[in-house]
């Protein structure tokens, strides 16, 4: 073999090695909360997608759909044990670690746009926030989203506060619950997987499942004609997030990158979902069956008032809770929300 032949041969096998190397050690297993045929799953598949582009390949996500490794209420758990390096969740998940997840994950009543949680997070100190509590973790927040401000699914008709008191009403643990009890519902433990049956049989009148256009898709609005849209009550944190020592081993400029792409992401999903929820409730409005109600301002702020009681009472769970409440309501009354 003459010396260029080896010489070629050796920068060959060295170029092989150090892109090896590099897909080795940017090429990450994230794990999601949604199911694969889910709108968000898609959407989240894409943004991936985008990260791989924008990065000219150096980074590569493989994102696995809710409980392919862990429970969603474990993820967190898998990135510390280094199984995950990454996940695309809902932070309220995690309320059972510490209440402030769950109080910054869905502060109940708060937001009533989109646009006002990710100002908080991107510019109020949520971001800043989020991190403080990932890092016993391990865990670095790269940044959050959310989905849309979500509709409340009912059987029965629903114009203000009041309709709430008696209601059989699905609801997560925690927060979530405690406000709709406060308000005089009666909130019941049910999976999202038999939110469709529990309503078809009577067995709750209502439940807080999720955005107008999923509940349309899936014929919760047939079985359960009075939807509340927009809703008045949640907006979840949807937060993007990883290793932080595989975070600490990326370059900056992939830092960067991987941080710009989840505002892009936010931005995408948040839309997407907005004009799927427009299309959704326009077939609905033309559904002779079906029937939108639209609370009044003075309605949402009553139920605002509620919630805000079981935001104090839920910061009297752990020091990093009573922090979530005061971020929260500080970022509220000086913008001037409250």
């Amino acid at each position: 073999m003459s010396k260029f032949a080896k010489t070629l041969l050796t920068a060959t096998i060295a170029g092989a090695l150090s892109t090896s190397v590099l897909a080795a050690d940017f090429t990450f297993k994230f794990q999601s909360s949604d199911p694969s045929g889910d709108k968000n799953f898609q959407v989240q598949k894409e943004w991936t997608e985008r990260v791989e582009e924008m990065s000219g390949g150096r980074i590569k996500i493989n994102l696995l759909p809710v409980g392919s490794v862990f429970k969603h209420t474990e993820t967190l758990d898998g990135i510390k044990m280094g199984i995950l390096d990454g996940q695309v969740t809902a932070t309220e998940f995690f309320s059972g670690k510490d209440a402030a997840f769950g109080l910054i994950g869905n502060t109940v009543g708060a937001w009533s746009d989109t646009s006002q949680l990710l100002q908080y997070i991107n510019y109020g100190g949520g971001y800043e926030l989020m991190n403080e509590l990932y890092a016993p973790y391990g865990v670095k927040f790269i940044g959050g989203s959310t989905t849309g401000v979500e509709s409340f699914v009912s059987r029965v008709p629903l114009d203000g506060v009041d309709d709430l008191k008696g209601l059989k009403l699905r609801a997560p643990e925690g927060l979530v619950q405690k406000v709709f009890a406060a308000a005089g519902a009666t909130p019941v433990n049910l999976p999202g997987s038999e939110v469709f049956t529990g309503l078809s049989k009577g067995v709750i009148d209502a439940a807080d499942y999720t955005v107008f256009s999923t509940n349309q898709k899936a014929g919760m609005n047939d079985i359960a004609s009075h939807p509340v849209q927009p809703g008045f009550h949640s907006l979840p944190l949807i937060d993007i997030s990883m290793s932080l020592k595989k975070w600490n081993k990326l370059p900056e400029d992939l830092q960067a990158i991987m941080t710009v792409s989840v505002r892009d992401f936010a931005n995408d999903i948040t839309t997407q979902l907005r004009i799927a929820d427009q299309k959704a409730v326009k077939a609905a409005q033309e559904d002779p069956n079906i029937t939108i109600h639209d609370w009044s301002a003075e309605e949402r702020k009553k139920f605002r008032a509620i919630a805000r009681t079981q935001w104090e009472e839920f910061a009297k769970e752990s020091p990093n809770a009573q922090k979530v409440y005061d971020s929260v309501t500080t970022y509220l009354e000086e913008n001037g929300l409250l």
